[in-house]
């Protein structure tokens, strides 16, 4: 069995070519977004993205073709990322798996200009680092605290080798509380290494950039004083395990990357449309929700073919909250409320209004994905969820959702309606205001501070209850929740998606509705605007993020967070005004050694 697909202008043309005679065959597949058939063959079904299509019998010797194109002209496809994924044919109870188009990033086709090394190969780059002349020649270092020893692991397990050896230099170690928590300072001179630090993570971040400088300056590191700090608390990065599944040893590899970075929240969103991931023992009705396709709740919606999922047990969460702890990285889970929620939906029938009569459609081409929160079904899952979420995760933050409200949500619901009346609400934003603040409140008396996305603040009350809210359809929006009081982690979709394509070629790999972003683009802005600098006290940090849509297997997700994470780590780490287009695209060729090492996918 043969299956190509390609690119024809607007359209999309697909071939089967089968040595077989197949009778009455569905063709199966997922696209970026909704899709209609042109020739070759007659829609049958269709969820969002995911159509199945009714074939003339197939014979061999005689080709099947067949033109489909996205019903909504802006998602035009724009490279291999938007053909169809996960496809394969249904004949009766038989299901026969098609060959998997060529993924993920070509760099060949990705050009960069000719980077200027700096004094330290370094990323993020420090905060100062002022040269003595000379070299010193290090291969490693004599120390057993704990925190040299934990970067010490992780160099090994990066393919950096061993920081510390029984054979290597003498280390000076200094604790100076009164240093920030995160910063540190090396003194290297003929012979001498010496540490300043204020914590453990200050150390940690310490052992990580000797780590580092011992491998990109192949043991010969300048002596000098590197002084160094975080300009923000919060440098994330963010990964959709909902739309695919990753598994636990993929999540521990990225914290492992993130470390490298000196990045130190991981938003682990497993929660969306097309599954709930994380086993709740308040809820076991969400198992339903762990696989999709073939005879399962979901078909297989972006791209996962005839049967694909998976779900995180306690045990997988202990193994990756422990692995986090010792990068000196915090966890923060995200559920999705009240949108976002097609599985639940059709999981718990009760959470939506039997009554409601409305039409309203998600970006993603789904109907019927919202809760009610009139419904006291929708209150029972979404306090239970947050209950057993807020014993399993020990970090402070418990991120809700509430992104992406479909158009005229509600709009029939007599539910709805009576609780408007009831709270004084007028629209849909007042009514989504409403369910966030109230649900914010029990995160709250749980002891943890809710976040949500940028829409969370909407409504005539919003999301409130000293929550952080995550700025993603671009800057502006996080601007205006700081000037309204809120905390606002800066993750906007045009700088830090690191799911968008890096260029537009059709060779390429990744979606585009945001931009296209290359690796100087990361660093083309500045979190905080000249002009209103007092912002800085709430706009906390910077977050990459990386959703799935188009994630057919995990390694597909390596070739797009490397080397584009250099940036967000620049963003996060380094001061106003000190990121440098050269600068990262020289660092970006030298951790491309360091990809390798550690057997990270770069093409």
């Amino acid at each position: 069995m043969k299956f190509e697909a390609w690119i024809d202008g607007t359209h999309i043309r697909c071939r089967i070519d089968s040595d077989r005679a197949v009778e009455q065959p569905v063709f199966c597949f997922s696209c970026m977004a909704p899709v209609k058939v042109l020739e070759g063959g007659e829609m049958v079904r269709s969820l969002g993205g995911y159509a199945e299509v009714q074939l003339p019998d197939l014979v061999p010797g005689r080709v099947a073709e067949v033109t489909i194109a996205h019903l909504v002209d802006a998602f035009a496809p724009k490279n291999r990322a938007w053909l169809p994924l996960g496809a394969y044919l249904r004949a009766g109870t038989e299901v026969i798996d098609l060959p998997r188009l060529p993924a993920g990033v070509r760099r060949e086709g990705i050009a960069r200009p000719k980077g200027t090394v700096p004094a330290l190969t370094l990323c993020p780059q420090p905060q100062r680092f002022e040269a003595a002349g000379g070299e010193m020649v290090l291969s490693g270092v004599v120390s057993d605290h704990p925190a040299l020893r934990r970067a010490d692991q992780l160099a090994q397990r990066t393919g950096l080798g061993r920081l510390l050896r029984g054979d290597g230099s003498a280390v000076e170690l200094v604790h100076d509380p009164a240093r920030a928590v995160e910063s540190y300072k090396i003194q290297i001179s003929d012979g001498r290494v010496a540490i300043t630090y204020g914590s453990d993570a200050g150390l940690f971040y310490a052992g990580v950039s000797l780590a580092t400088l011992m491998v990109t300056h192949t043991g010969r590191i300048p002596c000098g004083v590197i002084e160094d700090a975080p300009r923000f608390e919060w440098r994330g990065q963010h990964l959709d395990c909902a739309r695919h599944f990753y598994e636990v040893e993929t999540i521990l590899r990225l914290l492992d990357v993130m470390a490298l970075m000196k990045l130190n929240r991981f938003h682990w969103h497993f929660a969306d449309d097309e599954a709930f991931r994380l086993e709740l023992a308040c809820l076991p009705e969400l198992r339903a929700t762990h696989f999709r396709g073939e005879g399962e709740l979901l078909p297989g919606v972006f791209g996962g073919g005839a049967r694909s999922g998976g779900s995180y047990s306690r045990a997988d969460v202990i193994r990756v909250l422990a692995h986090a702890e010792a990068l000196g990285i915090q966890v923060m889970p995200e559920i999705e409320v009240p949108a976002h929620a097609l599985a639940l939906a059709r999981v718990y029938p009760d959470a939506r209004d039997p009554e409601e009569s409305g039409d309203e459609q998600s970006v993603q081409g789904y109907a019927q994905n919202v809760l009610n929160p009139a419904m006291p079904e929708s209150w029972r899952i979404w306090e239970a969820m947050v209950q057993e979420i807020a014993e399993i995760f020990p970090f402070s933050v418990l991120h809700l959702g509430g992104d992406e409200l479909p158009e005229d949500t509600w709009a029939g619901s007599p539910a709805v309606d009576a609780l408007k009346v009831t709270e004084g609400l007028q629209t849909a934003d007042d009514v989504m205001g409403w369910t966030m603040h109230r649900l914010a409140q029990k995160v709250v008396a749980l002891g943890k501070t809710p976040a949500g996305w940028e829409e969370s603040a909407r409504g005539r009350q919003g999301i409130g209850n000293d929550a952080i809210l995550f700025s993603w359809t671009g800057q502006g929006p996080g601007l205006e929740a700081a000037r309204a009081g809120y905390r606002v982690v800066m993750t906007p979709g045009q700088k830090v998606y690191l799911d968008m394509a890096q260029t537009d070629a059709q060779d390429d790999w990744g979606a585009s509705w945001a931009a296209i972003i290359g690796l100087a683009d990361t660093i083309a802005w500045d979190p905080v605007p000249d002009e209103e600098p007092e912002l800085a006290q709430k706009i906390i940090g910077v977050q990459g993020t990386f959703w799935s849509e188009f994630t057919t297997c995990d390694d597909e997700m390596e070739p797009m967070i490397a080397p584009r994470i250099l940036g967000v780590a620049t963003m996060g780490w380094q001061e106003r005004g000190s990121a440098d287009p050269t600068v990262l695209h020289a660092l970006a060729d030298t951790y491309a050694l360091i990809f390798r090492r550690m057997g990270w996918r770069a093409s």
